[in-house]
């Protein structure tokens, strides 16, 4: 009898290590995640009420972290300031700031574009992983050159056409350098007046540490290796009737009010994902790359990509693309082809070099 109760005694006494170190384990592991978020955004972790938070499309992951692929600073209400000191700083005149200098306006650059796009309907909203490359962009006399890869979401037409667009750019004509940037972009009227980022009425997200135009990362997607990507979802909120941005997953970066549209505050009638080059070259192809520079039939690590690409559809709810269509106006420049992964997710690869014995 003795010997029975040794045994429970040291049983009992087994498990309550077990669960003691397991708990500090736990708290050890909690205590050092809680240090490196810390030490990464330099910004201690704000709290949301229920009435900040928009009403998020069905299907909208909200578990995801934030990706260290993003360069953050912080500075505690200014961020916002800083970024447009840098911008009108690089701009020759504050009536040129935050316009898209090579496609607003009289400007009779040449757009070159691969795409995916679905329309026919009514959309609420649009999402998509972009793998984010650092593209050769040529430096010529006009120097009026970008690369981008990019969401469009759009309603109107003509002179009323109204857009927003996110994704990656690499400018150097703008940002002063080839790094790709984080950047947004919206016109209410067919691309005679608009902005950039933080212009035309875009309301930032004052806790966010997600900065517009920041460099995406310090290193970029490369050949036949590690893969760089951002998640960036723009969708319209049930219950305000804005447009929200976010980053990755539940980090809101800012919206733009219902009220800056003619259109779009009904919901947009096109859905656009791909790559676009903007040249006024004259004579020969430009040799600026789209995405990665190399063609779409290379494929994963070689090519540039969009997956789990979806849009939003009446119902507030993320679908796959609904009777999609691919579009490439020089092929042979830039290219892309499009498809569904075994878990019913749509993809394409896009992009190419310019200027090359197919495209003189």
């Amino acid at each position: 009898m003795v010997n029975i109760l040794l045994s429970l005694f040291l049983f009992s006494l087994s498990m309550h290590c077990f669960n003691a170190c397991l708990t500090l384990e736990t708290s050890s592991n909690q205590s050092t995640n809680q240090t490196f978020r810390s030490e990464e955004f330099h910004k201690p972790a704000v709290v949301k009420t229920i009435q900040d938070l928009p009403k998020r499309p069905i299907g909208h992951n909200q578990t995801d972290i934030l990706s260290d692929n993003m360069q953050f600073w912080s500075s505690e209400g200014t961020h916002s300031i800083r970024r447009t000191k840098q911008d009108i700083l690089r701009t020759k005149s504050i009536s040129r700031f935050g316009r898209k200098l090579n496609q607003v306006g009289t400007n009779t650059g040449e757009h070159l574009y691969a795409i995916a796009r679905v329309n026919g309907d009514k959309f609420y909203g649009a999402k998509a992983t972009i793998n984010v490359w650092r593209p050769y962009v040529e430096n010529n006399s006009n120097n009026d050159e970008f690369s981008l890869s990019q969401i469009w979401v759009t309603a109107g037409s003509d002179g009323e056409l109204n857009t927003i667009e996110a994704g990656w750019r690499a400018d150097p004509k703008f940002n002063g350098d080839n790094l790709p940037r984080l950047f947004i972009f919206m016109t209410k009227d067919g691309y005679q007046t608009g902005c950039y980022n933080l212009g035309c009425g875009f309301v930032p997200n004052t806790n966010s540490v997600i900065t517009l135009g920041a460099p995406i990362s310090s290193t970029s997607s490369t050949y036949n290796g590690q893969q760089v990507e951002i998640t960036l979802s723009i969708y319209k909120d049930q219950k305000s009737g804005n447009w929200q941005l976010e980053y990755e997953s539940g980090n809101v970066i800012g919206y733009w009010p219902s009220s800056l549209f003619t259109h779009l505050n009904d919901g947009a009638t096109d859905i656009d994902f791909g790559g676009e080059v903007s040249t006024t070259k004259k004579g020969s192809h430009t040799t600026t790359q789209m995405g990665s520079g190399h063609f779409p039939d290379e494929g994963y690590g070689k090519a540039s990509y969009f997956r789990n690409i979806q849009v939003v559809d009446s119902d507030n709810k993320f679908i796959p693309l609904p009777n999609v269509k691919y579009q490439a106006e020089h092929p042979n420049c830039y290219n892309i082809i499009g498809g569904v992964s075994n878990q019913g997710q749509n993809f394409f690869y896009y992009g190419g070099p310019g200027k090359n014995v197919n495209c003189p």
